[in-house]
């Protein structure tokens, strides 16, 4: 493909993610406020007051007023920013591997779920059943198409549709299970229902081999960074209230991270795994 096309489709992709990125803020703001996504108009958290569409140009438009409100000078949160930069990389990062297919379309919506989802763990700890269902039918409906699509195949789209609702049943049940076994083991509530919901998204979208290696994923990483705080926090003056083992943090990010993981190097994760451990010859 002419780097030149590649260059310019880029910028596209780029611009597409930090709007889409803008778009993720208002739902991780409003979804668990309760607050229409749609209604009233981007504005000011503090005052109130509507942004103007070049305040409201992503990324740039925080530049252009310096991080405060035109109005009443308050500070406008970096994070918002930040948010739809990353989201621009991961729409790039999507696009260069899965080029112009169907693919990266649907890469570019699970990727936004998983975003959005993340932060409003981080926020709340709470996982929207809202986003985490509508995230596990569009999962669904992307494999269907995937499937019929190539060769206009029925048996393909019904091959795919086993392969999704499969790993939606087996996320379901696996972190059902790790939530009784885990509250028998520690006499309380081990994992929320949310959880297991993501699971099922993530199921659907992935497929069961790279759901369960997302799932191990997302518990080293969530074991590691979880000691990590509370080895930190105990060496740490600053620290007024230590991290301990067993107090709560929102796993939704963990999981996300086991996905993107598992999306974008799961299969070649998984046959290095087989080639190591289970040699052919």
């Amino acid at each position: 493909m002419d780097i030149l096309i590649i260059v310019q489709a880029s910028v596209v992709v780029f611009a597409l993610g930090t709007s889409v990125g803008s778009f993720i803020n208002v739902v991780v703001y409003r979804l668990p406020a309760g607050v229409s996504i749609l209604f009233p108009p981007s504005r000011c958290s503090h005052c109130l007051n509507q942004l103007k569409l070049y305040e409201n140009i992503p990324v740039l438009g925080w530049l252009w007023l310096r991080g405060r409100c035109r109005y009443c000078k308050r500070k406008i949160s970096i994070r918002y920013p930040v948010v739809e930069a990353v989201t621009g990389f991961i729409f790039l990062f999507v696009f260069w591997i899965f080029k112009f297919s169907l693919s990266t379309i649907g890469y570019w919506a699970f990727c936004s779920w998983l975003l959005a989802l993340s932060l409003i763990d981080i926020d709340t700890m709470i996982l929207p059943n809202p986003l985490t269902q509508s995230g596990l039918l569009v999962g669904i409906v992307f494999h269907m198409v995937s499937g019929f699509l190539p060769e206009a195949s029925w048996i393909g789209l019904g091959h795919h549709l086993r392969m999704a609702i499969a790993g939606a049943v087996l996320g379901l049940w696996l972190f059902d299970a790790i939530a009784i076994i885990g509250s028998i083991i520690f006499r309380k509530t081990a994992m929320g229902g949310g959880d297991t919901k993501l699971a099922a998204m993530m199921g659907a979208w992935l497929g069961w081999k790279c759901l369960l290696l997302a799932s191990f994923l997302a518990c080293l990483v969530g074991v590691v960074v979880g000691g990590g705080r509370i080895i930190l926090s105990r060496h740490s003056s600053r620290t007024a209230l230590p991290q301990k083992w067993g107090q709560k943090i929102p796993f939704g990010p963990f999981l996300a991270s086991g996905a993107v993981i598992a999306l974008f190097g799961g299969e070649a994760i998984l046959s290095s795994y087989l080639r190591l451990f289970f040699p052919i010859g």
